[in-house]
């Protein structure tokens, strides 16, 4: 739907509210005022999800244990943010290796315009430093890719075929010994068209994960089509994954031979990486938002 659709749709409704028997059918009239409010969002460049809750997802991609590690250190900087904006978080999975880094970790972020105000920190992140995994300290570029998605409630709003989901079960649990007597509490569920798949086993029960994965797989499904929609509506072809890999990157921390956060989307540079990584990331959140309202993100 277009401006020009949405403000059409939006004076229709509002006429409708000046009719006297509009709350006559009172489930019918708050569905139209919902409506009216999204819309309006819309217009405004805001998703119907802005206000809520999000999912937040980091892959070390190309670089090893100083993508694993890069890949830690995001988290951190999101979670000194996150506690700075007095929300909750709830860790759904985490794949750790031996020193810390993380291959992939997802957690859930509970609080007032959570997603608007970190969705488009989806993307690749790059890091350039003297890697403390090399012996001879040589520079080191890695890669991670971090996505935000919408958390959905309710699974009533989004509405999949049961024969287009694969659902499988494995043991909670970390390495070793730890799955011994374990029952198969985690769940992993795929988008068998797609192939988007999510994994939580942070719930007790089996039931309680595969709930909250649906949600999860939700989120990345609504968002996976909302960034199709774009790609069509600007004629761009959307392929199925994004490489995390030189290039891509939205956003690159410098730490050596000099320092320096440079957003590539939005040129905003901040000469301090050591503030950026501690969660001082509003520069870069305003200007992304102020890009979108432009529609130029």
């Amino acid at each position: 739907m277009n401006k020009d659709d949405i403000n059409k749709r939006i004076n229709e409704i509002e006429l409708e509210m000046t009719a006297t028997d509009f709350w006559s059918d009172k489930d019918r009239a708050q569905s139209l005022i919902k409506e009216m409010n999204e819309l309006k969002d819309q217009s405004e460049g805001k998703d119907k999800y802005d206000k809520g809750n999000a999912v937040l997802t980091v892959f070390a991609g190309a670089g090893g244990d100083d993508a694993e590690d890069f890949a830690r250190m995001l988290v951190e900087m999101y979670l000194k943010f996150i506690e700075k904006q007095n929300w909750q978080v709830a860790l759904l999975h985490k794949n750790e290796n031996d020193h810390g880094g993380y291959r992939n970790i997802t957690f859930e972020i509970c609080g007032k315009d959570v997603y608007g105000s970190l969705r488009y920190e989806s993307g690749v992140h790059r890091l350039v430093r003297l890697s403390p995994f090399n012996a001879k300290k040589q520079r080191h570029t890695a890669f991670a890719m971090v996505e935000v998605t919408p958390a959905i409630d309710d699974l009533k709003d989004f509405v999949v075929p049961e024969e287009e989901i694969r659902v499988e079960f494995s043991k909670s649990g970390g390495p070793g010994g730890q799955n011994v007597n374990k029952r198969e509490t985690a769940v992993r569920v795929v988008h068998i068209p797609s192939e988007i798949a999510v994994h939580v086993d942070s719930e007790r029960s089996q039931a309680q994960n595969r709930e909250k994965a649906l949600k999860l797989l939700y989120g990345k499904l609504y968002k996976a089509m909302e960034e199709q929609k774009k790609k069509e509506e600007e004629g761009l072809h959307v392929s199925k994954s994004t490489q995390i890999e030189w290039g891509s990157q939205i956003r690159s921390y410098v730490l050596h031979p000099y320092k320096m956060v440079k957003d590539h989307r939005t040129e905003v540079e901040i000469a301090h990486p050591d503030k950026v990584l501690d969660g001082d990331i509003e520069p870069f959140l305003e200007a992304e938002k102020a890009m979108a309202q432009e529609g130029k993100l």
